[in-house]
């Protein structure tokens, strides 16, 4: 579903697993590693979306995951005007998400990224929480800092603020366009 102002409404998934480590998957045949993510349909709540996306993306049931928590509002990003369908209506122009953090209870041979007749990923691994904000897309980074250092202190009991080095601040305004 795309809102008035061309965002499409999607849920981000982060999973983490008893160490606190999150699930990090790589895209089919690209280099381009993110979370779980994905549209929320007609009629379906985005907590309804996230528990749909994690088995369709990742092949896991509800019952592997116990939810932890979700961000308090919508996190928008922009895409970049050549990933911009045009000749589409209604006009999408970025996303709109909430963020779900779970805790994976399930065993290792639970995560089936197979599991869809269209398989989204070809890879996973569990990384360190602030991992993914060295790896992901220049254009999704500002989301992901937000999502994370917002859901941080639900499992990091002495969580301080994630605060990016240097150069990422410079790509951070860079790319706020």
């Amino acid at each position: 579903m795309i809102d008035q102002d061309g965002f499409r409404e999607n849920v981000g998934i982060i999973l983490c697993n008893p160490n606190n480590k999150v699930l990090w998957a790589r895209r089919i045949k690209e280099q381009a590693w993110q979370f779980p993510q994905g549209g929320v349909k007609k009629n379906e709540t985005p907590e309804e979306a996230a528990y749909r996306e994690l088995e369709e993306e990742i092949g896991i049931k509800q019952n592997h995951t116990e939810i932890i928590g979700c961000t308090r509002n919508w996190l928008h990003y922009r895409l970049p005007q050549h990933f911009i369908r045009y000749g589409n209506k209604p006009l999408c122009i970025g996303q709109k998400q909430i963020w779900y953090l779970f805790r994976f209870i399930g065993q290792h041979q639970d995560v089936q990224l197979n599991f869809s007749n269209v398989p989204e990923f070809d890879y996973w691994r569990w990384v360190n929480y602030w991992h993914p904000l060295n790896e992901i897309v220049y254009f999704k980074r500002k989301v992901y800092h937000r999502a994370l250092n917002e859901l941080a202190p639900l499992i990091f009991p002495d969580y301080r603020p994630f605060r990016p080095r240097r150069h990422y601040r410079s790509l951070y305004k860079y790319n706020k366009r």
